[in-house]
């Protein structure tokens, strides 16, 4: 059973969503100061929606736009860590990305990166 849209995701959710390890999710919560998942007794994490929006950009930031931790601090702080759009947004368990979607995606990178500089 597929949880509700908007409803909180556990960090073992939250990384198997995205297929990193746990640990790594707890290293950026020390990093990114934005990042403040609920915690309950005994640690338990909790992902709110905007926690898990921007553990994603965070993820894309890293993982796809290969910048480094302190990059993707400054990009997420000077406002360029904006929510990822629609069409590059990560794909969930169990769905595929056909080619023919790419695009759009494409062009969403390139906008993005036009911003960034400044076009």
């Amino acid at each position: 059973m597929e949880k509700a849209e908007g409803a909180f995701l556990t960090i073992s959710e939250l990384a198997s969503e995205l297929d990193l390890p746990q640990h790594i999710l707890r290293y950026w919560e020390t990093r990114f100061t934005q990042l403040r998942p609920l915690q309950r007794s005994g640690n338990r994490r909790y992902y709110r929606p905007a926690d898990v929006a921007l553990v994603r950009r965070i993820n894309h930031l890293l993982n796809v736009e290969g910048f480094t931790v302190r990059g993707a601090q400054k990009a997420l702080a000077d406002g360029s860590g904006d929510p990822l759009p629609a069409s590059v947004a990560p794909v969930k368990n169990g769905e595929s990305r056909p080619g023919a979607d790419l695009l759009p995606r494409l062009e969403a990178i390139r906008a993005a990166l036009a911003k960034a500089i400044g076009e």
